[in-house]
Parts: structure tokens; C-alpha cells; sequence
């Protein structure tokens, strides 16, 4: 199966008074057309910058000082900022952690839709891009799509606010969907709806997904190949069935170590924690 997205080498350094933050610090892999990628490890270990960084949105004093980011064959990091702008939202899109503060309260969710498809489909006429809006919101489960269409975000639930997000992202059916910690402002019910809504997205379009998540519980239910980040490096590389099964690196174990496991972990009993005084980095890479 080909590779729709290359990952070579990535290095993303952030600069300060106080010195150099590698935050993301020779990243490779790779992410295989209509599959699911995941990208998991603790708080800091440079999951979401990774994410920014082939996107194309690393502010000062971050900077991207090394590295491929090739997207069908095409290196992301020389196009210009309006080349990047039209790969951008077409043909690779986002779903940022937080959806009341993605989305703008000024206008209304389906404005907000509409906004995509104006920048990216030229073609549609007005008439034509309001179907595709109540469309995409149908597609994603919000209800009487034809009125939320006028609806203003803080109206909705923060499920439905989830779900406008993931409409956004996929108006313009692009070709891959980087999710960063979609569900984890979301109840667990919430939560496995937005999952099944994602996969079932991604069967019918046949999109590529790069989902960013610290939950391995959700890794284990949508993960085709599982990429294990630690202060920015990668630690092991393997599909989710390896991973789960014959877990190699120390951190990789220290992770699954630390959740519940039904019928194993006694009740009332103390969960592992990751070590902190452990350089997990001396370890060799696991790389599958």
C-alpha cells in the first residue's frame, strides 16, 4: 500500500532566552493512503507539534530547522505560504483539541462551513455550497441540519460543537484529517460516538487519518499502525496489534502499564505511573 504522507527527519526547535526546546527531534514515518496513524505519549513529548508542524502553523519562536514533510511526493516544507495555503483545508485538513475556541462566536456554524468551501471549490454557487453545508452536517450526525445551519456555536453541546468541527475539516473531502485530541474535552458516551463518526467518515471517503491522542484505550479501537512519541523523539513504531500484544520499548510497557485492565487490574488497586527518573531515551528504538 503507498505512502500519502512521508515523515523524514522533522525537526521543530523552539528558541528562547533561556535556550533551545527540541521539541520535535528527528521524527520519521510514514502514513499509508486510508489508514489510521497514532500518535500517542505523555504531555510535552511533541505529539501536537508534529501535527502543526506539516500543517504549516509553527509561530515564533518555534521553527522548523530541519527535514521532509512529503505529501504525495511533494515536499510541504518548500511550497510557498499560498501554495501551502491551497494544500491546506483541501487536500489536508484539522481537528483542533478544543471546538469553542476553534470555532469563531460571531458567525454561525454553517457560515463557518461555508467558509471552507468558498476558499477551496470555486465552482459551487451559493445555492449550491448551502446543500453541501446541510450535507456535511447531516453526514455528521447534527440534527434538523437545515436549521443548525443559522445556529451560533455556544447554542450547541460541546459533542455537537465537535461534530461542526469535524464537518469543517471534512467540507472539501481532503485527502488526509489530522486529529488532535478530538474527544478529550467529551463524556465517554460523547466520546465513542465521535469515534465511530471519524471511522465511518474515513471508510466512505477512503481518507487517511493521523489521530493524536495520550488515551491508548481510544488507540486500541482506531489505530492501524501506532507511533509511541517521547520528548520528541519516537521511542517504537509498530502496528496496533504489535503494539498491544508484544509491546518492546520500556516507555511503550511503562504506558500500557499505567491503564486499567478489565479482569487483570485487581479494583482499588494503584495504577502504575511512568517512571520520571528513567531516560527513556538510552533504550535502543523500537522500530517495526
Amino acid at each position: 500500500m503507498s505512502n500519502l504522507v512521508e515523515i523524514r527527519n522533522l525537526q521543530t526547535y523552539f528558541y528562547s532566552d533561556a535556550g533551545v526546546n527540541h521539541a520535535v527531534d528527528g521524527v520519521s514515518f510514514e502514513i499509508p493512503q486510508g489508514k489510521t496513524v497514532c500518535i500517542v505519549g505523555e504531555s510535552g513529548s511533541g505529539k501536537s507539534i508534529t501535527a502543526l508542524s506539516i500543517m504549516g502553523l509553527i509561530d515564533p519562536p518555534g521553527r522548523i530547522v530541519g527535514g521532509e514533510i512529503l505529501f504525495e511526493g511533494t515536499d510541504l516544507l518548500r511550497l510557498s505560504d499560498a501554495q501551502l495555503r491551497k494544500v491546506r483545508g483541501r487536500d489536508i485538513s484539522m481537528i483542533f483539541q478544543e471546538p469553542m475556541t476553534s470555532l469563531n462566536p460571531s458567525y454561525t456554524v454553517g457560515y463557518q462551513i461555508d467558509e471552507a468551501l468558498r476558499l477551496h471549490q470555486k465552482h459551487l454557487n451559493k445555492k449550491e455550497r448551502f446543500e453541501k453545508v446541510v450535507e456535511a452536517l447531516d453526514l455528521v450526525g447534527i440534527p434538523d441540519p437545515r436549521e443548525k445551519y443559522r445556529e451560533y456555536p455556544f447554542k450547541l453541546s460541546g459533542g455537537q460543537r465537535q461534530r461542526v468541527m469535524i464537518a469543517i475539516a471534512m467540507a472539501c473531502e481532503p485527502k488526509m484529517l489530522i486529529a488532535d485530541e478530538p474527544t478529550t474535552a467529551l463524556d465517554v458516551t460523547i466520546q465513542a460516538q465521535v469515534l465511530d463518526l471519524m471511522k465511518e467518515l474515513q471508510e466512505k471517503k477512503g481518507t487517511s487519518l493521523l489521530f493524536i491522542t495520550h488515551d491508548l484505550a481510544v488507540v486500541s479501537q482506531i489505530a492501524d499502525e501506532v507511533v509511541v512519541m517521547y520528548r520528541g523523539h519516537i521511542v517504537e513504531k509498530a502496528s496496533a496489534e504489535e503494539l498491544f500484544n508484544d509491546p518492546r520499548h520500556p516507555y511503550t510497557r511503562a504506558l500500557l502499564h499505567s491503564i486499567p485492565r478489565p479482569g487483570v487490574t485487581p479494583r482499588k488497586s494503584q495504577l502504575d505511573t511512568v517512571d520520571d527518573t528513567v531516560d527513556y531515551l538510552a533504550f535502543p528504538k523500537e522500530i517495526r
